[in-house]
């Protein structure tokens, strides 16, 4: 799957949304990937999973694991599509907290897999959870990386669509943003 195939699902679902967004980070931005949209359609699911799947076959995960509620669809596909575990975090508390009995194995080679990541918070916070409870962190993959392929996450990334997404500090805002409605689409 190439990137521009990518676009093109994520334009032709409606999950590429233009406006005012402000992201789970704080940061304010005119474009939002909404993948709920493009991946309540199992074809789509399942194209988007095998193209994940194919780039991280090598890291050969026991585990793949995902922060709840973003990753959940396409990281329980991207294990069903390498026949790997697959696990969830979810808040608990106001943090994300590995909870309904999963465990995770000393050195159990963990795949933290997530929809879209801008500046990695959760990511991060996911990948301390494994490494907490002894796993280890063979890589991360991502369906959109807005960072540019900026975003250092201390492992090997992957991701089927990489673009440079402009964001603003709240109190930084363009002239043009400042005048639109804002919106809050995603999970908090």
């Amino acid at each position: 799957m190439t990137e521009g195939d990518v676009m093109r699902v994520f334009r032709e679902t409606g999950a590429l949304l233009e406006g005012h967004f402000v992201l789970r980070s704080g940061l304010h931005s005119r474009q939002y990937f909404q993948c709920a949209l493009a991946l309540q359609q199992m074809p789509i699911v399942e194209r988007l999973g095998a193209g994940l799947a194919a780039k991280v076959r090598h890291l050969a995960p026991a585990t793949v694991i995902a922060p709840a509620l973003g990753g959940l669809v396409i990281g329980q596909e991207v294990a069903r599509q390498l026949g790997a575990r697959f696990i969830f975090v979810e808040k608990e508390e106001g943090k994300l907290a590995l909870r309904r009995g999963f465990r995770i194995a000393p050195l159990e080679r963990v795949l933290v897999v997530e929809d879209v990541v801008t500046q990695g918070g959760r990511v991060r916070e996911t990948m301390a959870i494994v490494r907490a409870h002894g796993g280890q962190v063979a890589g991360v993959a991502m369906v959109v990386d807005r960072s540019g392929g900026q975003v250092d996450l201390g492992v090997p990334r992957f991701s089927l669509l990489t673009l440079r997404v402009e964001t603003f500090l709240p109190d930084q805002l363009p002239a043009d943003l400042q005048k639109l409605p804002v919106s809050k689409p995603g999970s908090t």
